[in-house]
């Protein structure tokens, strides 16, 4: 079938003008006219500034109309769209794209489905926190179904960009802090994304993003440069893309920031010699949005000409929206200095992604019946519960305050308690506030004796509501909007407001349970000593009120373990548990590595959450053997509930050509435990698992001690050691 696709694109190819095979890497978004007098990017802006207010904005917006630029379609300028995510419009325009152009070759329909279409699932920071790719896989599949039946082909996911400094605001979007975790997290969306036939009509394309370490921006700042050691780049972020690229995602996104000096979007290196070459990628490679003109900006292209031809030689296939490629390259190619080869080899990877889709068999591949019936299906709101409680971490739980005891009069208190479209978090486009489910809602439904006092409550309304009450819960944290995309914050602490809330609930001397929306890890320590308990709940999807309640009630058992570090104050950022040792390890004496003013360790340790049960681990066991090292533990509830347990394995060599983390996460496994009961995990450690990079950038076997961890978090015990 691939011979089969290959004549196919070079019998198109040879039938195509150069202006039809530039027209194929031509990705556009519907432009908003007709409501205002400015550019609709720069009301965005308008709005942002403060210059007018978010009703006004909206007001302007309710009379847009969209124009989707359908004579550019006809003359065979449009190849792809990005944004369109409604069965009707995108059936009308392939229709146009099939029907009425020369050659009738179909649209690709891109849109950011980053977790969930319209039944929106846990953010992936959050998601991640159930270390369970099958899950990962599960959530993933819904996303696929809903997102075809409305037209979509493709995904501009899974984001696996490693991000150790919580200030960046997209860390939510990803996997967390390790290596291991990023790879595993986004092979299993890639193959719940795809399935196992691309051509079947619910099947969209991943786009694996953003390559490479767009999470590594210095000083947490979005779109910021990166600027690091290969060595580094080879070992803690680049494993993340090609284990989405192994996994036989379809399309890459390069990054917006630069990799020591170069951008992504005309980075050579990075997308023909590596991406192609040394990983055999030959699928699509887009940019993302106005990246390519931003070169410009970046100061290595002397302007959208000189960006366009950079960026096409460097083997970026399609433009996102900047009209670089559609503007300059039919120049550039008859200058010569594009060869015309270079543009068939584009537009040739356009063509086969279309081709693996079926769109050229099956241009048509869903009706608006089809979409109606799809979407928010009772089985994909069950298991966007199931994602978001498994999601939920328990990070302190003081004198057993949890599970509420079923008589238990409940105050619930903060905005976020009963705001439903705060749920979805950052990144989640399709997502209808009518869907979501609040905390508060969610009280109502269940017929708890619980009180809600909403945010604008005076004094005494609060302290009434607060003295009828056993316990008092506060629902506090971010916004959606204070995360994602252009969201970094230099100070990543709770608002002022919110901890006075906490504190006034604290001085009632009644315990205070507080459930954190985030999406992003926060530096709360004085929150921690006033709660009994601190429940992270994310932005936990359309179904956040009866997830948490399964939770706060006891019928989940918490089992969600950290995936990135909390730190204490912000300016311990970025802090992450494999880092290395300086020679003067940070300590009690004064001349050692740490700050005058903040501790040593995190609030919370990466790996960590607590359970109503508790675990024990014995029998510790390391071997070697000739497939790597063996390593196995009994692990035992010795608690009073069923639960569910993540065993996490970590390793530190000792001694190497270049210094090593002093913890690295190797293996985990989750496993179900009945009260009592006891299973044996073993971990298979291959050798090549432990080789890095020298300083001349050779792969180097592990040598001398290593030492193995084995525990339910990054600060477990040395379960043994043995010289490699």
């Amino acid at each position: 079938m691939k011979k089969d696709y290959e004549s196919r694109i070079q019998e198109l190819l040879s039938k195509m003008t150069i202006e039809e095979k530039i027209g194929q890497l031509q990705q556009c978004g519907p432009s908003l006219v007709g409501a205002f007098d400015v550019s609709f990017d720069e009301l965005l802006n308008m709005m942002f500034d403060g210059r007018i207010s978010q009703e006004e904005f909206g007001r302007l917006m309710s009379t847009a109309e969209q124009d989707f630029h359908e004579e550019d379609l006809r003359a065979g300028r449009i190849s792809s769209y990005n944004g369109v995510g409604d069965a009707g419009t995108a059936d009308r325009l392939q229709r146009i794209a099939v029907e009425e152009t020369r050659l009738g070759i179909p649209l690709l329909f891109g849109y950011d489905v980053i977790h969930g279409f319209r039944t929106v699932t846990p953010i992936p920071l959050a998601e991640s926190c159930a270390w369970e790719p099958e899950l990962w896989e599960k959530t993933g599949r819904v996303a696929a179904e809903e997102a075809t039946a409305a037209g979509v082909h493709m995904t501009f996911a899974p984001m696996v960009d490693v991000a150790k400094d919580a200030r960046w605001g997209r860390i939510s979007e990803g996997a967390g802090e390790d290596v291991l975790l990023n790879s595993a997290y986004g092979a299993a969306k890639v193959r719940g994304f795809q399935g196992d036939d691309l051509s079947k009509e619910n099947a969209m394309a991943a786009c694996v993003k953003h390559f490479a370490a767009y999470g590594a921006g210095e000083a947490g700042r979005d779109y910021n440069r990166v600027d690091m050691s290969p060595q580094r780049l080879w070992e803690e972020y680049m494993p993340s893309y090609q284990a989405c690229v192994d996994a036989g995602a379809r399309a890459v996104m390069p990054a917006f920031n630069d990799i020591n000096g170069v951008p992504c979007s005309v980075n050579s290196w990075l997308l023909r010699d590596i991406l192609r070459e040394r990983w055999g990628f030959n699928g699509l490679v887009i940019s993302d949005s106005n990246a390519i003109a931003e070169c410009v900006i970046h100061g290595i292209a002397a302007d959208r000409k000189d960006a366009a031809r950079q960026a096409i030689l460097a083997g970026m296939d399609m433009d996102m929206a900047s009209n670089t490629y559609i503007e300059c390259l039919k120049e550039l190619v008859e200058s010569g200095e594009v060869p015309e080869s270079v543009l068939d080899e584009a537009a040739g990877d356009v063509l086969r992604i279309k081709f693996e889709l079926g769109l050229f068999d099956h241009p048509y591949r869903t009706t608006q019946k089809r979409e109606q019936e799809t979407l928010l299906r009772p089985e994909y709101r069950t298991i966007a519960r199931e994602a978001a409680v498994k999601s939920i971490v328990l990070l302190k739980n003081k004198d057993r305050v949890l599970p509420l005891k079923p008589e238990t009069k409940a105050a619930l208190f903060g905005a976020l308690a009963a705001d439903k479209g705060q749920m979805t978090g950052s990144w989640a486009i399709g997502a209808k506030e009518k869907d979501c489910v609040s905390m508060a809602e969610a009280c109502a439904a269940r017929g708890l004796d619980w009180q809600y006092c909403g945010p604008d409550a005076d004094e005494a309304v609060l302290q009434a509501a607060a003295e009828g009450a056993d316990v008092l819960i506060a629902a506090v944290g971010e916004t959606k909007e204070e995360s994602g995309e252009a969201a970094s914050r230099a100070d990543i602490t709770v608002s002022e407001e919110q901890m006075r809330l906490i504190r006034q609930l604290a001085d009632t001397g009644k315990p205070v349970i507080v459930v954190l929306f985030n999406g992003r890890p926060l530096a709360i320590p004085e929150l921690h000593e006033l709660a009994a308990a601190v429940v992270e709940a994310w932005h936990p999807g359309v179904e956040a009120g009866p997830a948490i309640l399964d939770i706060l009630c006891g019928d989940v058992n918490p089992s969600g373990k950290l995936t990135t570090t909390f730190p204490a104050v912000t300016g311990q950022c970025p802090m992450y548990y494999a880092h290395i040792n300086t020679g003067r390890p940070g300590g009690k004496s004064k001349f050692t590595s740490k700050y005058l003013d903040a501790p040593l360790e995190p609030l919370y340790p990466f790996g960590y959450g607590l359970s109503y049960t508790t675990y024990a681990y014995t029998g510790q066991k390391v071997e070697k053997k000739e497939d790597g090292i063996h390593v196995s533990v009994a692990v035992t509830n010795t608690g009073g509930r069923d639960g569910d347990e993540i065993v996490q394995c970590y390793v530190q060599q000792m001694t190497g050509r270049r210094v090593r983390p002093v913890r690295q996460l190797k293996d985990f496994a989750k496993i179900s435990l009945k009260t009592g009961e006891t299973k044996t995990v073993t971990f298979v450690i291959p050798y090549a698992g432990l080789r890095y990079y020298d300083w001349e950038m050779k792969e180097t076997p592990g040598e001398g001690i290593l030492k193995v961890y084995v525990g339910g978090d990054s600060q477990a015990e040395l379960a043994g050691q043995v010289v490699l």
